[in-house]
């Protein structure tokens, strides 16, 4: 199944996807997506009833939101593809490199990437994301599917002047807008392996990433034992699990986001998250 969360003219609402068209979640007692995600079995159970008899309303019609609009974590991991940690001239990790970005980075589908002023080096980077189930601590690889609602997809854009002006990576990571999510959560049924996925991401038709989730160096089963070891994971949080080679400041000259930019990131199993992208001011214009 695939989840989101839509609005037609109203509220957020959480939906399944049949077909071209939604079927709200509300009527079977669920105010949001991470509702559903913490009723684990039934609400998969009532998910899939409402999504054989429920009544739909048109994709086209509807706009939707990023799924988990406010994730309670974020969790992103760097350097988790071999050749990204060469391209960016760092060490192979031998333990997870672990980041995070704050709530109010997320935007969903269609929104804008607001192109910070104060941010002259703006980046993009495609990742696969895990979204939590049921929570824990101390959690074993051996039973990380017990925990695994579904994935989805990130674009953990960052402002690499501000990313490396420090050795904390987080400031540059969480501008607002800096954490593009979905377009919907695939069950984690729907994608039995999620370490044979084609990534990649693309800049108004040009492809500057490409590579696999099999070359992650972490794979997810670890980074749950590695993360639940340390603090509790809760339903609903992402985690980010890296960027492939690829990125803007790879290249020579470095190919940072423009205004104007379509910027799409595709996960096979998954589909495809469009954003573009707009200055800062011309944002706050159109606010106004």
């Amino acid at each position: 199944m695939k989840f989101v969360t839509f609005a037609r003219g109203g509220p957020a609402e959480p939906g399944v996807i049949r077909d071209a068209a939604v079927v709200s979640l509300e009527p079977s007692g669920f105010p949001d997506l991470l509702s559903v995600i913490a009723a684990g079995a039934e609400g998969l159970r009532k998910a899939a009833e409402a999504a054989r008899t429920g009544a739909a309303v048109p994709l086209e019609s509807v706009k939707l939101l990023a799924p988990i609009p406010r994730p309670p974590k974020i969790i992103c991991i760097g350097l988790n593809y071999r050749d990204h940690a060469i391209e960016s001239k760092m060490e192979i990790p031998s333990v997870p490199t672990v980041f995070s970005k704050y709530a109010t980075a997320v935007i969903g589908p269609g929104d804008n990437i607001v192109l910070p002023r104060n941010s002259v080096k703006p980046d993009y980077e495609a990742e696969f994301a895990v979204v939590i189930g049921r929570g824990g601590r101390h959690i074993a690889a051996g039973s990380w599917k017990e925990h695994v609602f579904g994935y989805t997809i990130l674009n953990d854009v960052s402002a690499r002047d501000y990313q490396m002006a420090t050795s904390q990576w987080m400031i540059g990571k969480t501008f607002d807008t800096f954490a593009p999510i979905g377009p919907w959560v695939v069950s984690a049924e729907d994608i039995p392996d999620p370490h044979a996925l084609d990534i990649s991401l693309a800049i108004n038709g040009q492809v500057l990433q490409k590579s696999n989730t099999r070359e992650l160096i972490f794979r997810v089963p670890d980074l749950i034992a590695h993360l639940s070891g340390v603090f509790t994971l809760e339903p609903g949080d992402v985690i980010s699990t890296g960027t492939p080679s690829g990125v803007g400041f790879s290249h020579k000259p470095p190919r940072w986001l423009r205004p104007g930019d379509d910027v799409a990131v595709r996960v096979e199993g998954i589909g495809e998250l469009r954003n573009r992208c707009v200055a800062e001011e011309q944002q706050l214009s159109a606010a106004t």
